[in-house]
């Protein structure tokens, strides 16, 4: 029952995608990246009102419109970005390139400013994130620090790349624990789970003076604590 659901659903989703990548094609002839960006949040959360899903989102008030931030949360689905984008579609992407390979999702993702790598090494990844520096210019910019999805729902030891942005810039870091996704659908799984419950909880910023003294490898245990403090 879940296989011919999923199948449904997910045809939905990729032409409803491919309806909205048409029309952001057509804004960014246009420059209307306010109007986009607002269209984005919209299609996230549609996203999920199409497969059934009420996502419970806390901590909002921890966000202040003004600021600039790093959104470093944990990964366990390709809804993850989709979750984000539903509550701040106004940032900057950084992740696999075989996101891109995605039909539909992929080409919405070039649209955006959605920096690929192929590995995460220490050099391509830095090469990388300097150009997402440059491309994010007074937006902020996300990532996920595990790197790829989790293939058993527990949260994987963190890349040290999201280091570089903090280090180079003035951002603070906005943790963010996403909840219930890797039940949703996990990396090898086609399926969707449609009693799968979903929340995400945006912790409160981690500031620069916060961080003062610490060392990479304290940076990243820091952040990563808070973001499992919340997971379940």
């Amino acid at each position: 029952m879940y296989k011919i659901l999923s199948v449904i659903v997910f045809a939905i989703l990729y032409i409803y995608t491919a309806v909205g990548v048409i029309i952001v094609i057509f804004l960014s002839w246009l420059n209307a990246g306010k109007l986009i960006r607002t269209l984005t949040g919209i299609w996230a959360k549609s996203v999920f009102l199409l497969m059934f899903k009420r996502l419970h989102i806390t901590g909002q008030e921890n966000i202040k419109k003004e600021e600039k931030y790093i959104l470093i949360s944990n990964h366990a689905s390709l809804f993850d970005i989709v979750a984000i984008m539903s509550f701040y579609p106004e940032v900057s992407w950084f992740g696999h390139e075989r996101l891109l390979k995605i039909p539909v999702f992929g080409h919405f993702l070039k649209l955006t400013d959605y920096v690929p790598f192929k590995e995460p090494t220490f050099r391509n990844t830095r090469y990388m994130l300097e150009q997402l520096l440059q491309k994010s210019k007074d937006r902020s910019v996300a990532l996920f620090p595990e790197g790829t999805r989790t293939i058993d729902g527990k949260i994987n030891p963190f890349f040290r790349g999201f280091i570089y942005l903090f280090r180079s810039g003035d951002m603070d870091i906005l943790p963010i624990t996403l909840n219930g996704f890797f039940d949703l659908k996990p990396k090898n799984r086609f399926t969707i789970n449609f009693r799968s419950k979903l929340s995400v909880i945006i912790h409160k910023p981690v500031s620069k003076e916060t961080l003062a003294g610490k060392d990479d490898n304290q940076i990243i245990e820091t952040v990563r604590t808070i973001i499992k403090s919340a997971y379940y």
